[in-house]
């Protein structure tokens, strides 16, 4: 690459940022979005959640510490594009791989820098989330608002099936203690650690998957991950997650998972004016009282409306900065899902405990299925034995004195 190459970035509204070009040399469009984060950017460049989205990262300086082979969220960059303020093309950290620019480059990763990132986002603020373009091959302004307008809006747009596995494939820790299937929608690598690292042994389906094909692998309870895009147009995921909201097995969903869940019960979701991404983001639990500081990345939110008309759901928790749903869960059933990200990667650990939680339930819920399946045991043949003793009693009738 040219180096201090020049590069365009077009809002939908027409307003026009000029910087320099970093990554590969092209063309990319997408949603865009910013992301509040200091630290972290491969892992968010890696999560399949940011599909579709061209990210503005807050912080001044991105690429500073290179890339790890380790600090991956999904085997590739997720992103349509990075904008940033400061990109270092070198790096200080012994233990990197490469650099940023090199990820970038291997992944046709677009990208602009020297851009005034605090510009830009007052204005996403003030107008709200729009489609963008950014290109450092073509610089015609007329050019660029033809190829925009091609790119389509994540309103109603279902991304899920681009990240999902193809085929369904297996984690399992050294002595497992429970058995888990996981719907991919996008999922993170963290969130399947956190599971392993619990005595999970973890079976992970491509979103396609039939209810069949998940108890095939007689869980214990079932995880939906997290994912990109609209989660109202995925008719067929929430039939299935609606199925299997009808046991009464353990369940916890993740973002979309979260979304998904709550669509299967009848609520409805919204698309934010401006999504939440970062990881400092106030959450309070109302089931105890404690304010939890949380990794987030969407664009889309369950309607606390909706759910003031369902006597079924409960709200567990809340986004303290505009009092969003920020988490749900099914009265009398072990379901609870959240809008956020329990798993980090990147972010604070504030929440882990929810897989803990998850974990409880399963125990719980696999106590209760052995004290039925002991008390079927115990009636059967209590009612054999009253049947042999009933027979035994016919039979000596029958017998001459």
């Amino acid at each position: 690459m040219q180096q201090n190459q020049a590069a365009i970035l077009l809002l939908e509204d027409g307003t026009v940022f000029n910087g320099i070009a970093i990554g590969k040399i092209g063309t990319t469009g997408g949603e865009i979005a910013f992301n509040t984060g200091m630290t972290g950017y491969q892992e968010v460049f890696t999560d399949p959640s940011y599909l579709g989205q061209l990210l503005i990262m807050t912080t001044s300086h991105i690429g500073n510490y290179g890339v790890h082979s380790e600090e991956i969220e999904s085997e590739s960059i997720k992103i349509s594009g990075l904008i940033t303020k400061k990109f270092s093309n070198g790096f200080s950290r012994p233990a990197a791989a490469e650099s940023l620019q090199a990820l970038m480059e291997r992944n046709n990763t677009v990208g602009i820098s020297d851009i005034d990132t605090r510009a830009l986002v007052r204005h996403i603020r003030n107008k709200g989330a729009m489609n963008a373009i950014i290109s450092s091959e073509i610089l015609d302004i007329d050019l660029l608002k033809a190829k925009l307008k091609e790119v389509p809006s994540m309103d109603g747009l279902e991304l899920s099936s681009r990240v999902t596995t193809e085929s369904a494939y297996e984690v399992c820790p050294e002595n497992p203690q429970f058995r888990v299937s996981l719907i991919d929608f996008g999922v993170k690598k963290n969130i399947v650690r956190c599971l392993v690292e619990r005595g999970c042994h973890v079976k992970v389906f491509p979103m396609h998957a039939s209810k069949a094909e998940l108890d095939s692998f007689n869980p214990d309870g079932y995880m939906l991950s997290n994912g990109p895009g609209d989660p109202s147009v995925m008719t067929d995921s929430i039939a299935l997650v609606k199925e299997i909201a009808a046991d009464h097995k353990p369940v916890f969903g993740i973002c979309l998972g979260h979304q998904i869940l709550g669509l299967s019960q009848g609520l409805q979701t919204v698309k934010m004016f401006n999504g939440h991404r970062g990881i400092n983001h106030p959450i309070l639990n109302l089931q105890t009282g404690k304010g939890e500081i949380t990794s987030q990345n969407h664009g889309f939110v369950i309607s606390k409306e909706s759910i003031a008309s369902n006597p079924n759901i409960e709200v567990t928790h809340e986004h303290l900065n505009d009092q969003t749903v920020a988490g749900i869960a099914i009265k009398n059933k072990p379901i609870f899902s959240v809008q956020y990200h329990p798993e980090a990667s990147p972010g604070p650990h504030d929440s882990e405990y929810l897989f803990d939680d998850f974990i409880s339930n399963i125990k719980k819920t696999k106590k209760v299925c052995f004290l039925n399946s002991a008390r079927d045991l115990f009636s059967a043949m209590l009612l054999r034995s009253n049947l042999k003793l009933l027979v035994k009693k016919k039979v000596m009738k029958l017998l001459p004195a």
